[in-house]
């Protein structure tokens, strides 16, 4: 059973379909996490229906072990009414936890669904101290920590998430993403396969034609593993140690399971880790690291092949064990006993949970009575009777008897998502008797409390429309520009836009440059990036007090907290993956935002439903670069090569390379690394979208053009000042309105696309 020896210990296993939630349960796990057909961040898992998830809670609460649905993309605004009745539906099950990624759903959940307990999702990308307040203030219980945290970070982050009452999960087995979780957009900018809506297409795993280093999976990271690491993980506070793989089987969940069971419950007993992880490499794997935990991001990290390294495992063993290589018939041997260890593998966990039952319960109903005396309902099911009678008496009717029809109209309903209504017996029940029928329906909701684990049945919520509020001046859409060269300081000369500059990531520590540079130039609005690890986030909280600028543009939700705390108006940029309107109500109502920029991954008609809230602004980005993916990993080292063979924060500070990567259908990626940046992947073309400002022009307050020199790979930036001035022209009088501007403004941008304003997701 999945009973731990220590309650602050929780082993949380995948479910991608029921034998591997079934699989899970027998092998130890605390908790399993699962997805419906719907709303869940693994499309490409088999996953669960709803009545095989009510199941599923049943089976898994006979062995103590709890089950948690992943409800983890962002929502768009035309889904809120089907999400609200799936959750209404949720409510009323003993479901222990939903996984959440989109602001708007913590806002909807909190709202109106109370009852049920928040995590925030890794693809919220946690990683600072202030983004763990920002989640408890949405209103999650647990936040699962980023993958590329080292064990000083996490030690740090699970201490002010005990401050906050907030558990913490970090994964600890299974596939590893280059790219920070959440800010990976590698198809959605094609063909709107977004990480963000469960279509990662795995872009990082894909071949590429051979680099100069000589890879051709040069971002293909090994699978992580934190096996022997899990001593210093609970000395760190981590609650729950999570493994990933809803889209793996249930030979593979079990086999898993089963060795984190036996290393965590032989460490408890013994104080030493009594597995030697053997095991682990018997099912899919690419090789294990656990370099991001050890803070040791080094070439070894990658693996030129995306497909499982478990035959290679064993002949690399069979070869070290004889000391010499090993022929060619004893490698068909080694594959073949592997094949037959798996056979085996599964057999046996197909024999183990084949007995396990999630079958809806049998349900009868008995009805009876005679006249002057109390209706009576008996309810059978599962070994357990419930009986529920009336309070008035039956009498002979005038009008409408209860009879059989009545009666099953009124108590089929009992055939639902737990039950199936074998039979309603009227045999014992009077003919041409009659109750009032709101006594009835009163002796339903009784019956229905009692087959419901004791716990009243919460009534289907409706949501209230929303009233799309107007901007606050009817005024054309302003323009706003983003730099983040001080020689571009003097563009802000130029015009009357406003003019964010964007932060670095990184910084040097006691770095006091950039409080300076702001005071000197007050016009600049601070713009903060997506992610600040540690003292580069301390860095960035230390300019944020000690400038107090009156407005600042960020991507970071700790940022977010710290400005909401300091009193700093602050906009949500770009990367918070705003698309829907309880999003914006949520970052208002708790964090008195005063505007956010909507995701560039939806289209046109996903963004014009959204309603403004009061008093808050709306921002787009029609020109920009087009982020991929950004990783805490070195791209460098599998493309062009690098003569460092670790990643440190000199790399970071000082390293601005940039080349280019081409896949095998022939498309080019720039990989492009700014001095004190992370290295980051782009999109060979820019986003440019002059169709919007026609369109949707009412909805906006602003737009913005990217006039940074990122992203743009061996392509030189168009001319800063002729795009400023053209694009204010534009906003004047519209993209049909002088198509000479169109023409200038697309001659200056030769190459573009605006597909993502078309595609969505």
């Amino acid at each position: 059973m999945g009973c731990n020896m220590n309650t602050d210990i929780e082993l949380l296993a995948p479910g991608g379909d029921v034998d591997a939630i079934k699989a899970a349960i027998i092998a130890g796990a605390d908790a399993v996490y699962c997805g419906l057909d719907t709303f869940n961040a693994r499309n490409r898992a088999s996953n669960v229906s709803f009545d095989e998830l009510v199941g599923v809670i049943r089976l898994a609460h006979q062995y103590q072990c709890k089950i948690f649905l992943t409800l983890n993309i962002v929502i768009l605004e035309r889904e809120f009414k089907s999400l609200a009745k799936l959750l209404s539906k949720l409510v009323n099950t003993t479901l222990d936890g939903v996984i959440v990624q989109d602001i708007g759903m913590f806002n909807l959940i909190k709202k109106h669904f109370p009852t049920l307990d928040i995590h925030a999702s890794t693809q919220m990308t946690t990683h600072n101290v202030g983004q763990v307040p920002f989640l408890k203030k949405l209103g999650a219980s647990r936040v699962n920590l980023s993958r590329e945290l080292n064990l000083k970070e996490i030690t740090i982050l699970t201490k002010v998430a005990s401050e906050n009452d907030t558990l913490v999960e970090v994964f600890v087995h299974g596939s590893l993403c280059v790219a920070f979780s959440g800010l990976c957009y590698s198809t959605s900018a094609s063909v709107g396969n977004s990480g963000n809506r469960g279509r990662c297409s795995q872009a990082c795993r894909e071949e590429y034609e051979t680099t100069e280093s000589g890879n051709k999976f040069p971002l293909n990271i090994k699978d992580n593993s934190a096996f022997f690491d899990l001593p210093a993980l609970i000395e760190a506070g981590v609650h729950s140690f999570k493994i990933e793989g809803r889209i793996k089987g249930a030979n593979y969940v079990h086999t898993v399971v089963d060795s984190f069971r036996k290393q965590i419950d032989g460490f408890m007993e013994t104080g030493e880790l009594t597995q030697d992880g053997e095991r682990l490499y018997q099912v899919f794997n690419r090789d294990f690291s656990n370099a991001f935990l050890r803070g040791d991001l080094n070439q070894s990290m990658f693996i030129d092949n995306p497909r499982d390294n478990s035959t290679k495992h064993a002949v690399d063993k069979l070869t070290l064990k004889n000391e010499q290589a090993i022929s060619v018939v004893q490698i068909h041997e080694v594959e073949q006993n592997l094949h037959q260890q798996n056979k085996e593998i599964k057999a046996t966990v197909f024999d183990k949970i084949k007995c396990l039952n999630i079958d809806k319960l049998p349900l009868t109903l008995h009805f009876s009575g005679e006249l002057d005396h109390a209706l009576i309902i008996t309810a059978n099911t599962d070994n357990k009777e419930f009986i529920v009678q009336s309070t008035s008496l039956l009498t002979i009717s005038d009008k409408v008897s209860i009879d059989n029809n009545v009666i099953e109209k009124r108590f089929k309903s009992f055939n639902n998502s737990s039950y199936e209504l074998i039979s309603i017996n009227t045999s014992n029940l009077t003919a041409g008797l009659s109750i009032p029928f709101k006594e009835l329906t009163s002796l339903k909701k009784q019956l229905g409390f009692l087959l419901n684990n004791k716990q009243a049945i919460l009534p289907e919520v409706s949501l209230p429309a929303l009233k799309k509020h107007p901007k606050q001046k009817a005024e054309p859409a302003k323009l706003s520009i983003l730099i983040c060269d001080e020689a571009d300081i003097h563009l802000s000369q130029l015009t009357n836009a406003d003019v964010y500059f964007k932060l670095p990531d990184a910084y040097k520590r006691g770095c006091t440059k950039y409080i300076d540079f702001f005071k000197t130039n007050p016009k600049l609005i601070p713009w903060f990036p997506p992610v600040l690890i540690g003292k580069d986030y301390d860095a960035a909280v230390n300019i944020l007090a000690q400038v107090k600028p009156k407005l600042i543009v960020t991507n970071n939700t700790g940022i977010a907290y710290e400005a909401y705390q300091l009193g700093i108006k602050w906009i949500a940029g770009p990367f918070l993956n705003t698309t829907n309107s309880y999003a914006l109500m949520a970052l208002k109502e708790d964090f008195d935002c005063s505007g956010a920029f909507i995701s560039n991954e939806i289209n046109k008609q996903q963004i014009q439903y959204i309603a403004r809230p009061k008093n808050f602004k709306l921002f787009y980005s029609i020109y920009h670069p087009i982020l991929l993916m950004t990783s805490r990993q070195c791209f460098f080292q599998q493309s062009v090569g690098c003569e460092k063979p670790r990643i440190d924060n000199g790399c970071m500070l000082s390293c601005d390379k940039s080349t280019t990567i081409t896949n095998l259908k022939g498309d080019n990626f720039a990989i492009d690394k700014q001095k004190a940046g992370y290295p980051s992947i782009y999109n060979q073309d820019p986003f440019l979208n002059m169709a919007i400002i026609n369109d949707l022009s009412d909805l906006f307050d602003g737009f913005m053009i990217d006039l940074t020199n990122i992203g743009a790979g061996d392509k030189s930036m168009p001319d800063k000042a002729a795009l400023i001035s053209q694009f204010e022209q534009l906003l004047i009088v519209g993209n049909t309105g002088q198509s000479d501007v169109v023409k200038t403004i697309n001659n200056l941008v030769p190459e573009s696309t605006d597909s993502q304003y078309y595609n969505g997701l």
